[in-house]
């Protein structure tokens, strides 16, 4: 199968990890994978916005996606990540539990979102992928970044 062929039947993703469900972004949409920083808290906002940090000179804001999908916080540890998302002109980390690995998954598999998945409101993900004995849950983007 040529790379031309495969672009379009596949789609790279990363697999993050929050509470026991593993989660997918498209790669494209990476900007950088960071080990979690200082981050400095900006009042008034919403309950999900940690705050903003200052990434090689661009300040982002922070969001906790545990907060934003109503999962029960945790601590912090060693396998915390921020996956900064470049969408258009908006840049924006997510804290993470884990950013586990790069797959590539085929378009076919993507199935349409149950109603709730893991606790976590349909209207923010896009679909949901079983590979081999994993199961993935693919997020939407454009209603995980905006206000609610």
């Amino acid at each position: 199968m040529s790379n031309e062929t495969a672009a379009k039947t596949e789609m790279k993703v990363i697999v993050f990890q929050l509470k026991d469900e593993e989660y997918a972004i498209e790669v494209d949409y990476i900007q950088s994978i960071e080990r979690m920083q200082p981050v400095t808290r900006i009042p008034s906002t919403y309950p999900f916005v940690t705050g903003v940090m200052n990434l090689r000179g661009v300040i982002t804001p922070i969001i906790n996606l545990r907060k934003r999908f109503g999962i029960e916080e945790k601590g912090l540890d060693e396998a915390t990540r921020i996956l900064v998302i470049q969408k258009g002109d908006i840049e924006i980390g997510f804290i993470v539990d884990g950013a586990n690995d790069v797959i590539d998954i085929p378009v076919d598999k993507i199935e349409p979102t149950p109603e709730v998945v893991g606790g976590v409101e349909a209207e923010y993900l896009r679909g949901v992928v079983k590979l081999n004995k994993r199961l993935f849950t693919l997020l939407n983007l454009e209603k995980v970044i905006q206000e609610s």
